[in-house]
């Protein structure tokens, strides 16, 4: 694994942040390992770049005469048991699709 250029992951980061927030989760858990990636880790990396090849053509299209922008938000105080910290989690729609 010394050879692997795993280090490269931080590039998916940028792709995720910039254009594809859909690869947010699984780009994330792959970050966990940067110190000591495993070969599952490099598979893993590997199916999101196949992943992004085989969708680069792929885009939203809003075509509606109504667009409307939609959010919705949720929140648990204190959920965590351990730490008592709160969670939080939204959704942002616009024209029905969601983008964040």
């Amino acid at each position: 694994m010394g050879k692997v250029p795993y280090a490269s992951v931080g590039s998916l980061m940028y792709a995720m942040v910039c254009t594809r927030p859909d690869n947010g989760y699984p780009v994330g858990v792959v970050s966990r390992y940067m110190s000591n990636p495993g070969r599952e880790n490099w598979a893993t990396v590997k199916w999101i770049l196949r992943h992004l090849k085989g969708t680069s053509s792929m885009c939203l299209r809003f075509s509606s005469c109504n667009p409307t922008l939609g959010g919705y938000m949720d929140s648990d105080m204190s959920a965590d048991v351990d730490t008592t910290r709160s969670t939080t989690g939204y959704i942002m729609t616009y024209v029905g699709g969601t983008f964040s």
